[in-house]
């Protein structure tokens, strides 16, 4: 963000920690595209998505006055949204407990940056390959890949080994690839 946008924001927080439901609608709409995607890349299921986003902005609008620094509110929001997503997920299935049931597989060196093989596909094609993978392979994925998490962090948010998060992100890339190719 500018520094204008930053000051936008922070004025519209305020604003929103006073009940300005102007001012709440304004970040929400400032911020619902970005969030959407984050939540259908985790979630998969469009209409699960679009109940998760809605209630990351509900908890985010009943817990704003706990935010302490308003320019920080889009990274704030985020660290919602993804919570929101993996709690969701959580809920629905089980599926983060097979997670650590690959010993045979190969995990790849990783070297931190993004796939060229990968991130240079159209986003609809990578969205309909990670609509077919695993709910797991998929969290884990999001999470490295888009989301910034290492795979020690990631192992901690999801209860699982790290080595297990490596190898759910080595299965993902490899399903990935050949869906998209």
């Amino acid at each position: 963000m500018e520094s204008g946008e930053h000051t936008i924001q922070a004025y519209l927080v305020k604003q929103s920690k006073k009940g300005d439901r102007q001012a709440q609608n304004e970040l929400y709409r400032l911020h619902v595209d970005a969030m959407y995607n984050i939540c259908r890349r985790m979630i998969g299921d469009e209409d699960e998505a679009k109940d998760a986003l809605q209630e990351s902005f509900i908890d985010a609008f009943t817990k704003l006055n706990t935010l302490e620094h308003e320019v920080t509110f889009s990274a704030w929001l985020k660290r919602i949204v993804v919570n929101k997503c993996i709690n969701t997920l959580r809920k629905n299935k089980n599926h983060f407990s097979s997670l650590e049931e690959e010993p045979e597989l190969q995990i790849e060196a990783d070297t931190g940056q993004y796939d060229d093989s990968i991130t240079k596909k159209g986003a609809a094609k990578i969205m309909n390959a990670l609509d077919n993978i695993s709910e797991g392979c998929r969290t884990v994925f999001n999470l490295y890949l888009f989301e910034g998490y290492d795979h020690k962090e990631i192992g901690q948010i999801l209860s699982i080994s790290e080595s297990a998060s490596k190898a759910q992100y080595s299965k993902a890339k490899s399903k990935i690839r050949n869906l998209l190719e």
